[in-house]
């Protein structure tokens, strides 16, 4: 098997890393990934500017790009062969509910599926560096059950690891997204120049994190594995837009 992993927090991060170290020992391995942080990069492409791409000296691919536009790389250039399978992470915080919207970690696994490829993207539940070969594993375990039992290729899965030691999770769960409630507010602030400027502020608590959820999952330390469709039609809802726009003004 060849996969192309990747991630947004960076080519040097250490969730990336350690997930590399352990498919590596089960497969051929290429990884390009971001030459920064792109956490929050969505699925944002770098159209105006060229890419440039530099091999380090541990053979992983920096480019001067987004996560999705990696992924392009890889599958779109004589960079290495066609991969039979997609990997993002790990990426160090976690992307449950409405994360999935802004990540660039999830944003990568989207993108080989965009290619007609099997995907997977991998987050830790909490911040922290102790529990990574935890995540790398559980990634290991799919990849096995995968090559033995194939899934189709239409979907992305999305895995969320608690923030502990292999052998004390509980198992897998599949699950859904659930909601975070909005964003705390922007904070505002000054540079060294006096001038005005403005931070994002934490993310919201969980707001709809009840049984099924990803949260839950977690929380009661089970991997969730979200299977998310990048196709958005609110297919529930097209009857009553269809009757909204029938009706006479």
């Amino acid at each position: 098997m060849k996969i192309l992993l990747s991630n947004d927090d960076g080519v040097r991060a250490p969730g990336l890393a350690a997930l590399y170290k352990a498919l590596v020992r089960v497969a051929e391995v290429v990884v390009i990934a971001p030459d920064r942080n792109c956490s929050g990069a969505s699925n944002s492409l770098t159209l105006h500017n060229p890419l440039r791409v530099e091999q380090l000296e541990n053979g992983f691919f920096s480019v001067n790009g987004t996560p999705t536009d990696c992924v392009h790389i890889g599958t779109n250039s004589p960079l290495g062969d066609q991969p039979d399978l997609v990997v993002s992470g790990i990426n160090d915080a976690p992307n449950m509910g409405d994360d999935v919207i802004y990540s660039g970690t999830v944003a990568a696994a989207t993108e080989g599926r965009f290619v007609g490829l099997p995907a997977i993207a991998v987050s830790m539940a909490e911040h922290g560096h102790d529990y990574y070969e935890t995540a790398a594993q559980v990634v290991a375990d799919l990849i096995e059950r995968l090559q033995k039992q194939p899934l189709r290729s239409d979907f992305v899965l999305n895995v969320n690891v608690p923030y502990l030691p292999y052998e004390q999770l509980k198992g897998w769960k599949t699950t859904r997204l659930g909601r975070r409630h909005r964003a705390e507010n922007m904070v505002r602030g000054s540079d060294p120049w006096g001038r005005e400027i403005f931070w994002y502020g934490p993310v919201g608590p969980e707001r709809d994190d009840g049984p099924g959820t990803d949260f839950a999952a977690v929380r009661d330390g089970y991997v969730s594995i979200t299977p998310l469709t990048v196709d958005m039609t609110a297919r529930d809802d097209q009857e009553q837009v269809q009757e909204w726009l029938n009706k006479p003004l």
